[in-house]
């Protein structure tokens, strides 16, 4: 049964609600502590790594109990259901630091609220991503599908990099968390209610623990592709961290380009921000399009590859007293995301397919958990290798505006949000063409091309 623009629209509306945390955890969690608790930037850069890699361990948990719960709902609703109440107070809760507190003490606050938000993210990721396996086995479907998933999730980007520090900045970080956590829970719930009627696998998966990863990680070319999505999100996630910091220190505006009173009245982040969703939002229709023409390795090769051409002119920019040129920048930078934010994630439930034809079971939850684990590997390990980054340049922490830093420590952190990020990058597009296309070729020629796919990836 094909599934309706409404079920395919209402389906990408989740992410929304998902993504505001995502960003949040990504982009103030590091800034937060050191700008405004006075955290030194090394330290801070541990602890987020520490609650990330804590997020991990309950992925496969989740996975698979999300695969074995049976309910009138279905297999994932209920966690979905719950799970987005448990992240919006966890993230809340870690913007409210009482006054008053030591440095220990507000690291114990964050840290423990932090930890609850990620265990909701969990909760909610997890089966939200198995449920791309489950309500449509067709490629291009998928392919329309993540096109409105991630133009919502670019949404989500605006509100949790754009509008919630704008907010921050008069009435502060905790009660901006909470007037989004409305939406944020409004979007979760809204796209259970819109996809209540699609296809859905109803009978609890009956493997173990043990049996259901050992099938999940005898699909090769998954993992390899687990592995290089992981490669592309510590690139992205080192420039999305890193970002706060460009704002404050690397893009200082004249006062007289076009967009200098937007950036006055937004804040310059939140200008680059919405810049970069707008070029993102543009970009969907682009990519879904691009990965019917050529496939879908095919136009994530292009989008990565477009990328690092991107990343070494912005390099060559910066420092940058035009804020205009520089939002028009990231308008582009938001379009080649676009590639990188949609195409894995409609490549990796094809790969699913694979599992269900050799053993019959369906175990998509599993496959969600693994597949976000290098997602949260990269993004756990980033804040730290920019932490370390800028403290061997000589970064001095702050807590609260603009303190001078030395030439090495903004040399440092111009090439921690450029050329760094696109090495990486250049790894990842390598591995693409090289490992992974003739590996899931081979994996997915079976199906044959009725079901909208191709050898292409």
């Amino acid at each position: 049964m094909a599934l309706s623009l409404g079920q395919k629209a209402g389906w990408g509306l989740a992410d929304m609600g998902v993504v505001v945390f995502v960003v949040v955890k990504q982009l103030l969690v590091l800034t937060y502590l050191t700008a405004y608790l006075g955290v030194p930037v090394g330290i801070a850069g541990f602890v987020t790594t520490a609650v990330l890699v804590f997020d991990m361990i309950t992925d496969p948990l989740v996975g698979y109990l999300s695969d074995r719960t049976q309910s009138r709902f279905g297999r994932r609703a209920p966690w979905m259901f719950f799970g987005v109440l448990v992240m919006s107070l966890g993230m809340v809760g870690l913007f409210s630091v009482p006054a008053g507190l030591g440095m220990g003490a507000n690291l114990v606050w964050v840290v423990a609220f932090f930890v609850v938000a990620t265990i909701g993210f969990t909760m909610v990721a997890i089966p939200y991503g198995a449920q791309s396996g489950e309500i449509t086995q067709d490629t291009k479907e998928r392919s329309a599908m993540t096109g409105f998933r991630m133009a919502f999730a670019s949404i989500g980007i605006l509100i949790g990099g754009a509008v919630i520090p704008g907010l921050a900045g008069s009435m502060g970080y905790a009660m901006a968390a909470l007037l989004v956590t409305p939406l944020m829970i409004g979007a979760v719930w809204l796209s259970l209610w819109s996809i209540r009627k699609a296809p859905r696998v109803e009978q609890a998966a009956q493997v173990n623990l043990t049996g259901m990863f050992g099938l999940v990680f005898a699909n090769k070319a998954f993992v390899v592709l687990v592995l290089l999505y992981g490669v592309m999100t510590l690139a992205i996630a080192m420039i999305t961290a890193g970002l706060p910091f460009a704002a404050l220190y690397l893009i200082i505006d004249s006062g007289d380009t076009l967009l200098s009173g937007a950036a006055a009245a937004l804040t310059t982040l939140s200008l680059m921000f919405a810049a970069f969703v707008i070029g993102s939002i543009l970009s969907q229709a682009l990519w879904v399009l691009l990965s019917h023409r050529l496939g879908k390795v095919g136009a994530l090769v292009l989008g990565l590859s477009l990328y690092v051409v991107l990343l070494y002119a912005l390099y060559t920019m910066l420092p940058s007293v035009n804020v205009t040129v520089i939002a028009g920048m990231f308008v582009l930078a938001g379009m080649t995301n676009g590639a990188y934010q949609q195409i894995p994630w409609a490549i990796y439930p094809d790969l699913m397919d694979i599992t269900r034809r050799d053993s019959g079971v369906a175990i998509e939850g599993a496959f969600s958990a693994v597949w976000l684990f290098g997602q949260k590997l990269a993004n756990a390990v980033a804040p730290a290798v920019l932490g370390l980054t800028l403290a061997a340049a000589g970064w001095q922490e702050a807590t609260g505006g603009v303190v001078p830093q030395s030439a090495d420590a903004l040399q440092a952190l111009q090439m921690a949000i450029t050329l760094i990020p696109a090495g990486i990058l250049i790894v990842a597009i390598l591995g693409l063409v090289m490992i992974y296309r003739p590996m899931a070729g081979r994996a997915l020629a079976g199906f044959g091309d009725h079901r909208g796919h191709t050898c292409r990836g």
